[in-house]
């Protein structure tokens, strides 16, 4: 089916969601007439009104919902020819290979993806103004020939007219959602204000001594999710409908990709995205945002440079995610078919001796990629984000977002340890308790598997010492912290290495030996008292300790 036969279909279809409006009005109108018509005793007659007007409410708010707004331009930095021309050059020269006309706009992005629209109109009939989106983390993870065969897919989707004519496709995708949405955001406000008006109700129950009854919301906006149901369904139909669409235009421009750049480079593009993209997942939680809680930001231009770091640092890793390729798509109704398979049939043509060719780093093509990281920075944070202080350097935004973290610790233990002592918990209060022989009393506090709150004597004990002994490494690094005795080890390979004081012999006190004799049968605090600092002496104690 052709890229016109399919835009026919997928017209047909988002035609098909208005009339499925008009003739459940149409049913309802039919059903009021009937209960006219058979003279309905008025009592009911009137109940069977209301329900037909609050489910005739959201179907003509549905059906009015007719123009849908244009979707939002993700974030990024908007870069004229001026600005890059090597990578203008390279799409321009891309656009000619396929036979295409190249994007009116290039906007760079945060994301490791690539996207191209076209702002068509009358539903793509008309061509328009076209716009490539593209990631500079993927850029930072390709070669020069593997972007350039991402390029080519992209680009391969306007010569098949694709982008244009399937407006009329995304634009019943969207309606579809947008009115599904819609009923479930009207159900869910409903539903709200029973839920405070019962709070509400409850409340004045209780001020004048009587019991309150449990809130009960389940009938609240019934008849925007009957609605919504309705809908929901017709959107499976749609999406079905069109999907065997989708993908072909996918083979195609994937079969694009590999006459243009190359066999091995677009096969290779296809492996090396995911690898990407969990990677990026990766950095963002792990480097990038690890100052959040500190309010602090990785030094300047490194937000998203340092992932480029990361990568070079973490080659061997991303090699069994290249060669783990999702075999089933993102969902059944994703419009992709699954990596595995679109690679399965590049990599089935024969091969045309182009394994060798732009091997340099993508990166290269932007003019000044330093200056890009940096401006990209100020182009897709939030504006409260950027006022965030900038840490000198990696190492000093590391030690930071430590400290901050451990100074909020709040794990299970301290809660059981603050009620079990009515103090504020500190290590120093558990191995008062330790000592007192109580620990087994407070770990009864802590929460606990049905097996283990049943379990007695050493069945008990061998139940919670793991969890017990979890929790009190993190209390005995907190308490560490705060004091200001451990420090980290930045690194781009692996996660970070605490270091912690050296004992008496001059080696690194070992941690984990101490917890373990800490939560012992017999257990033994010396080792962790001794990574603790001197208790500050009073008055009295001074005055003894003094020389006469």
């Amino acid at each position: 089916m052709g890229a016109t036969l399919r835009a026919l279909r997928a017209l047909v279809l988002l035609a098909g969601f208005y009339l499925l409006g008009v003739l459940l009005l149409a049913a309802l109108a039919g059903a009021d007439y009937l209960l006219y018509l058979y003279d309905v005793p008025s009592g009911l007659a009137s109940k069977l009104y209301l329900v037909s007007v609050l489910l005739a409410i959201p179907l003509v708010r549905g059906l009015f919902m007719l123009r849908t707004p244009k979707g939002e331009e993700p974030p990024g930095l908007a870069v004229s020819e001026a600005d890059e021309p090597e990578l203008w050059r390279t799409v321009r020269e891309l656009a000619d290979q396929v036979g295409t006309r190249a994007p009116s706009r290039i906007v760079l992005t945060a994301d490791v993806n690539a996207a191209v629209g076209e702002d068509a109109r009358l539903l793509g009939l008309l061509p328009g103004p076209r716009l490539l989106l593209l990631g500079v983390p993927l850029m930072q993870g390709l070669t020069e020939a593997q972007l350039r065969a991402v390029l080519a897919h992209e680009l391969g989707h306007y010569s098949n007219a694709d982008t244009r004519l399937a407006a009329i496709t995304v634009r019943g995708r969207a309606q579809v959602l947008r009115t599904i949405e819609h009923f479930e955001e009207r159900a869910d406000r409903t539903a709200g204000r029973e839920r405070a008006r019962q709070e509400k109700k409850n409340a004045k129950k209780l001020a004048k001594g009587k019991q309150a009854k449990e809130i009960d919301t389940a009938g609240s906006g019934i008849t925007y999710r009957a609605m919504a149901a309705i809908y929901m369904g017709y959107a499976k139909l749609y999406f079905r409908a069109t999907l065997a669409g989708s993908r072909r235009q996918e083979y195609a421009a994937d079969a694009a990709a590999a006459r243009i750049v190359g066999r091995d480079a677009t096969a290779s593009a296809l492996r090396e995205i995911p690898a990407l993209d969990a990677a990026f997942g990766f950095y963002m939680d792990r480097y990038a945002t690890m100052g959040g809680g500190a309010r602090l930001l990785p030094p300047r231009g490194e937000f998203f440079g340092g992932f480029g770091h990361m990568l070079n640092a973490r080659q061997l890793e991303l090699v069994g995610i290249r060669d783990d390729l999702p075999t089933e798509p993102v969902s059944a109704y994703d419009s992709h078919p699954p990596i595995a398979d679109r690679v399965q049939r590049i990599e089935a043509l024969p091969s045309d001796g182009r394994a060798d060719e732009a091997r340099g780093a993508a990166l290269a093509l932007l003019a000044a990629p330093e200056r890009t990281l940096t401006a990209l920075e100020d182009a897709v944070l939030a504006d409260d984000v950027r006022q965030f202080r900038r840490a000198g350097d990696w190492q000093e935004l590391l030690d930071a977002a430590m400290a901050e973290g451990f100074s909020s610790l709040d794990t299970p233990l301290h809660r059981a340890l603050a009620m079990y002592t009515k103090e504020h918990p500190s290590l120093p209060a558990l191995l008062k308790v330790i000592e007192d022989g109580q620990l087994w009393q407070l770990a009864r506090r802590l929460p606990l598997s049905d097996q283990a709150a049943a379990a007695n004597g050493r069945a008990f004990r061998e139940f919670v010492r793991p969890a017990l002994a979890d929790a009190l490494q993190s209390m005995a690094l907190a308490e560490l912290s705060t004091h200001a005795l451990l420090s980290w080890e930045f690194s781009w390979e692996k996660p970070a290495t605490v270091r912690l004081p050296a004992g008496p012999d001059g080696e690194e006190t070992d941690l984990g030996a101490a917890i373990e004799a800490a939560v012992g049968d017999h257990p033994d605090t010396e080792p962790l008292r001794a990574l603790l600092p001197p208790a500050p002496q009073g008055p009295a104690e001074r005055e003894t300790d003094a020389p006469r």
